[in-house]
Formats: structure tokens, C-alpha cells, sequence
């Protein structure tokens, strides 16, 4: 195997390993808090914390979901009082979606979380290695985003031929 690709592999396989790990880890929490809240659905409204109401179609998007996943999830956010509906001040016909007090104070609360088990990972790590590691990953996603048309086009191409 080329050098090159032999370096890929080794990079995939780790972040596999991260991803497994991650998301492993992220069920049996929430499992444990039993607060209700898919995980998914914690990403849609950390978005809408984020980057402000928008329509349902712009937030798939953003998140790279399709319309109907984001649909049944939002409901759930709606209900569990986190989001709420409202009209779309460009276009009355439209509804957008904003998070509510309650949604941003749930964010807040997990990214407290997440923030205080992320320390103690890089407890033992040296400052200079742990700011190396965040602008790397920010590189390589930037990258990735970047390069993601490449596989997903294609394929989705792929896709409706045979449809």
C-alpha cells in the first residue's frame, strides 16, 4: 500500500475508534440522565442555539440530515418545550424554528458537561499539544466539509440512475 494510503487508513481507523468511543459514550449518559432528549435531537437544537431560528429545510442542512428525520425530531424538541414554532418574518406562509429559554439552558447545561469530562481527558496533556490538537481538527473539518461534495454527489448520482 502506498505510503499515502497507508497513512489514511491509519488516520480512519482512529477516528473510527474516536466516533465508536464518542458515541458509545454519549448513549449510555444520556441512557443515564434519562432526560428523554434522543441525541440527534440535542445536535438540531444546539444548532438553533447556535445560528438562530430558521426554517426546518436550512436546519437539515446545516446538519447534514434529511428533512424527515428532522422533522420527527423536532417534534420531539417541541414538545419537551425546547423549541418552538413561529412564523417567518421574510414569508408569512413559512414557519421557522427558535429555541426556546428552556432549549438554551438545556444546551448550556450539557456543554457544561461535555466541558468538564473534555478537561479531564486532556487533564495530563500539555497546553501547547491540546491547542495543536484544536487547530488541527478545525483544519481537518474544514477539509472534510470541503472535500464531502466529492463522495456524497457522486453516490447521490449513483443513486437516482438506478432509481
Amino acid at each position: 500500500m502506498p505510503a499515502d494510503l497507508e497513512l489514511a487508513d491509519r488516520l480512519a481507523r482512529q477516528l473510527f475508534r474516536l466516533i465508536r468511543a464518542v458515541e458509545r459514550t454519549k448513549a449510555q449518559a444520556a441512557a443515564a440522565r434519562g432526560d428523554g432528549l434522543e441525541r440527534a435531537s440535542f445536535g438540531l437544537l444546539a444548532e438553533l442555539v447556535d445560528h438562530g431560528p430558521r426554517r426546518a429545510t436550512a436546519l437539515a442542512e446545516a446538519v447534514y440530515a434529511d428533512a424527515s428525520t428532522v422533522s420527527r425530531q423536532v417534534g420531539q424538541l417541541v414538545g419537551l418545550g425546547y423549541v418552538r414554532r413561529e412564523a417567518d418574518p421574510d414569508d408569512g406562509r413559512a414557519t421557522r424554528l427558535a429555541a426556546t429559554d428552556e432549549g438554551r439552558a438545556h444546551v448550556a447545561a450539557g456543554r457544561e458537561r461535555r466541558n468538564r469530562w473534555m478537561a479531564g481527558v486532556l487533564r495530563d496533556w500539555d497546553a501547547a499539544d491540546a491547542e495543536r490538537l484544536v487547530a488541527l481538527l478545525d483544519r481537518f473539518n474544514d477539509d472534510f466539509e470541503n472535500h464531502r461534495p466529492l463522495i456524497v454527489e457522486p453516490a447521490r448520482a449513483r443513486q437516482e440512475s438506478t432509481a
